[in-house]
């Protein structure tokens, strides 16, 4: 198969900003989640090994020359960034800005791509880890998404080999912990392998990144996801809890049953309600907890289990406690990117605004925001 030049996928842990993203796999195997608008239509596959290497060795090369030009200063100027470019070899100007924001970024951390990196055979994933050691030294951390099914699957001794080899961080979508919701939106895993999956990754000594879907169970199921969640997290204790409350996009394929009333999505007062639910039976665990994305109304939901629950709790009544009125403002000043935090309802520039915004649009409760706000969501998906 032809070569055609470094490559990178569309997606990665909002986590993993400042890290060098390498293509392993195009796109997803599974790809049939209801939520998930993102590689519909596209088909999976492998990339050549030989690819991979070449992406990485290319990344390598420019790293090097940057290094040279920066100096003992660390600093590249546009200049630099020219003559670099000159250096640069047909179809590398996407290698060359990799390389430079890797650059800029400490170069501390690699993650693979696409969606589930791991499916790949261990003794391939091995020669990609040993390439980039070799290389990058330096890297302190190396990170990939995978799917608990693909993970429940390696043996513990290939899952060990990875670890020592450098990969020392795994991402896993566990979206639900309840078996219905899993059912309802295709996910093709059940709490069980979730559990499997996770135990078998820190018995392999990685750390692991379990990401959690605020709203996946729609109103129907609301109490069933944060509950069977929370008991599933209690039962493999991963080092972070990441939340991602449910958008629905035109082209995720849970849209039609939105549009059509088959599934009822939950408010962001609902939505509040139910990670307060999941918060509140999270227990006997070390892990931290994390809201570390912009669809998440509450951002100030960060802490480590146990000591900060109370903290996060909290925040969580704060919010359940403002009168309808304060609600919509807060609601309306996060979603159009005004507030960052509770706090800033009290912010005398940002709180105008955001009133202006509220009155030009007619809203008079946090109800009447939600079509307007799902259209603000969609933006950022």
């Amino acid at each position: 198969m032809r070569y055609n030049g470094f490559e990178q996928g569309p997606i990665r842990p909002p986590s993993e900003a400042a890290s060098l993203l390498i293509r392993v796999t195009r796109n997803c195997p599974w790809n049939r989640c209801t939520f998930c608008p993102v590689y519909k239509g596209q088909a999976f596959s492998l990339r050549p090994i030989d690819h991979v290497l070449k992406d990485i060795h290319t990344i390598h090369r420019l790293v090097t020359l940057i290094r040279e030009r920066a100096g003992k200063s660390g600093q590249i100027s546009r200049d630099d960034i020219a003559a670099l470019s000159a250096h640069s070899g047909p179809g590398e100007r996407m290698a060359l800005n990799a390389a430079l924001h890797w650059a800029g970024n400490g170069m501390r951390s690699i993650f693979l791509q696409d969606a589930n990196s791991l499916i790949i055979k261990p003794e391939r994933l091995l020669t990609i880890l040993g390439h980039l050691k070799d290389c990058f030294p330096w890297v302190e951390r190396i990170t990939s998404y995978a799917r608990s099914h693909t993970i429940a699957r390696i043996s513990d001794m290939d899952l060990g080999l990875m670890a020592a080899a450098g990969l020392n961080r795994i991402h896993i979508g566990m979206e639900s912990g309840s078996d219905q919701v899993l059912t309802m939106v295709s996910k093709g895993v059940d709490k069980a392998t979730h559990i499997e999956a996770g135990l078998k990754v820190k018995k392999a000594g990685m750390e692991l990144s379990e990401y959690v879907m605020p709203g996946l169970g729609g109103r129907a199921l609301s109490r069933e996801h944060a509950l069977e969640t929370a008991d599933a997290l209690n039962r493999i204790n991963p080092d972070f809890i990441r939340l991602r409350s449910l958008a629905i996009p035109p082209r995720a394929p849970l849209y039609p049953a939105w549009k059509s009333g088959e599934f009822e999505p939950l408010n962001d007062l609902e939505m509040v309600r139910e990670i307060k639910l999941l918060i509140e039976n999270l227990e006997g665990i070390t892990s931290y907890f994390v809201s570390d994305h912009i669809l998440n109304l509450l951002p100030e939901l960060e802490g480590k289990f146990p000591q900060d629950q109370p903290k996060l709790l909290a925040a969580c009544d704060k919010f359940l406690s403002l009168s309808p009125k304060e609600q919509l403002i807060f609601i309306i000043g996060r979603r159009t990117g005004n507030f960052e935090e509770l706090a800033d309802l009290d912010n005398p520039v940002a709180r105008p605004r955001v009133q202006a915004i509220i009155e030009r649009l007619g809203l008079q409760s946090p109800e009447q925001a939600d079509q307007i706000i799902q259209k603000i969501v969609e933006n950022f998906i």
